[in-house]
């Protein structure tokens, strides 16, 4: 049976293993496809391999996906994506081209929390939250002409 490019996987069980294209690979050299939430720097985010065993790579990846996470936000409520009076075809190109680097950031985070990696879901999470504190709340606003503050009643 041919397994593409499923080197990361687990081994079969003993039983298919004689039959197998990975029954020769050491098992130490495989890195196992968690399907429960853990904890450790010892995980594959988005590329083989990467950010491997070292503690800065893994520092790296955790910057790399809150920053994407933030960037997302910050697309999602940008002026060119609300795209508010102008209908040229510039403006409409611009438009989805916003939409679509937006979209195919937001699906490298949700690649990279399916890694079930735990630190990775809390910087993803964070990275979301603080993108939407500074760019969608009404924290960090001022209010325009045509957007009145909510008053209490």
């Amino acid at each position: 049976m041919d397994h593409g490019n499923m080197h990361n996987m687990p081994p079969p069980s003993p039983s298919s293993s004689s039959s197998s294209s990975m029954a020769n690979h050491n098992n130490s050299d495989m890195i196992v496809m968690h399907m429960t939430f853990f904890w450790g720097k010892h995980t594959e985010i988005l590329f083989s391999g990467w950010p491997g065993t070292s503690s800065r790579m893994y520092a790296l990846c955790l910057i790399v996906v809150f920053l994407f996470a933030v960037i997302v936000e910050w697309l999602a409520h940008s002026s060119i994506l609300r795209g508010r009076g102008s209908t040229s075809r510039a403006a409409g190109l611009a438009q989805t081209a916003v939409y679509t680097l937006k979209t195919g950031l937001a699906y490298l985070v949700m690649l990279s929390v399916m890694s079930f990696n735990g630190g990775v879901f809390i910087v993803a999470i964070a990275g979301f939250a603080v993108g939407f504190m500074f760019f969608g709340s009404t924290a960090f606003k001022n209010p325009s002409d045509d957007e009145k503050p909510f008053e209490s009643l």
